[in-house]
């Protein structure tokens, strides 16, 4: 086990670990077939080409009342019900997402308030799509590091159907909306047990919403009316997550002190089927050890991982206690990360 997720406590004479308690999810109501794109671009087979490319079948999109902290809050409330814990009883809540109800303030204040939640401290944490894998490890740090720390509440969430330029097939048929949750608390028995975060930031121009912020404050009226959207920008290349999460993957076990085959359950970035795939066929572990929901609900980013494990638990597939879980994601940006757990929660019931 990495050392450095055990810290020195003065004030204890047990281990204090942070732990996964419980999971949680939303998805939106409304369904887009592959379908209905297929009518939208009639010279194209996009149904063809998503089943055959990237696995996806159709997606969920959020109603025009709702916004991003709409998505989340039910996730949360599900992961607080699971754990067993009244919202009051948070000490942190952190909301990944690059699709924030604003640019200011932070999407977790308003979730908090959502919630109910008055005694939490809030931030959000945007690393793209590698956003919840980031901010399930900095919950894991602040339970290690504080003691008045115990139960944090991390939220995916995923609003990108507000960005998304109907006109372009290349965004608006992969990208969907949706939240996943997580309780992190305090335990006597191991939980998280190391991480990675590593980035090839000369692709930062590449994909992303490049208006709105600082470097373009004002969008610029065009052919979509000035919304602000997500673009494919530049090319990067298609391998890349199959060239880079293999060794992002080898370096985290070691970290663990584990290797490959100790690791019982992985779980990535749900974009692309054929890209998880291959990943596990380059790690040279079963399929039985992954599990993946691209095919019904389309690409939601930062909420995919811990959609994908809710969804895995539920189903009965996902990991039992003991097993050792693997985390790894990336964005745009490129952002990357990767966690190793030890599980300690039941199977959902």
């Amino acid at each position: 086990m990495d050392t450095t997720t055990q810290p020195h406590n003065h004030t204890t004479t047990s281990p204090r670990y942070a732990q996964i308690l419980s999971t949680g999810r939303y998805v939106p109501e409304k369904v887009l077939p592959n379908t209905y794109f297929n009518q939208l671009f009639p010279e194209r087979d996009i149904d063809g080409w998503l089943v055959a490319n990237v696995g996806i079948r159709q997606r969920h999109v959020m109603a025009p009342e709702e916004t991003t902290s709409d998505l989340a809050l039910p996730a949360g409330r599900q992961a607080l019900a699971r754990a067993g814990l009244a919202p009051a009883r948070l000490d942190l809540i952190i909301v990944a997402t690059d699709t924030p109800d604003y640019l200011s303030p932070a999407t977790a204040t308003v979730l908090q308030h959502k919630l109910g939640a008055g005694k939490a401290g809030t931030f959000d944490v945007n690393t793209a799509c590698a956003g919840w894998v980031t901010a399930v490890d900095v919950a894991a740090r602040y339970i290690l590091t504080d003691a008045e720390v115990n139960h944090v509440l991390v939220v995916g969430a995923y609003g990108m159907s507000r960005f998304l330029d109907y006109g372009d097939h290349r965004t608006c048929t992969l990208f969907a909306d949706g939240a996943g949750a997580v309780v992190v608390g305090a335990g006597s028995e191991p939980g998280f047990l190391a991480s990675k975060l590593v980035a090839a930031g000369q692709y930062y121009d590449a994909l992303g919403i490049y208006t709105g912020g600082a470097a373009c404050p004002r969008t610029p009226v065009d052919e979509n009316g000035g919304v602000p959207r997500v673009q494919f920008v530049k090319k990067f290349p298609a391998t890349f997550n199959a060239d880079h999460w293999p060794p992002l993957i080898r370096d985290t076990v070691a970290k663990a002190g584990l290797a490959i085959d100790d690791v019982d359950f992985f779980l990535f970035t749900q974009l692309n089927v054929n890209t998880i795939k291959q990943v596990m066929a380059i790690l040279r572990q079963p399929l039985e050890k992954t599990h993946w929901v691209m095919d019904k609900w389309g690409y939601t980013g930062s909420a995919c991982v811990p959609m994908a494990l809710d969804d895995a638990l539920e189903r009965g597939r996902g990991p039992k206690p003991g097993d050792v879980v693997l985390f790894c994601a990336s964005g745009g940006g490129i952002s990357m990360a990767c966690s190793v757990w030890q599980w300690t929660q039941e199977v959902i019931e």
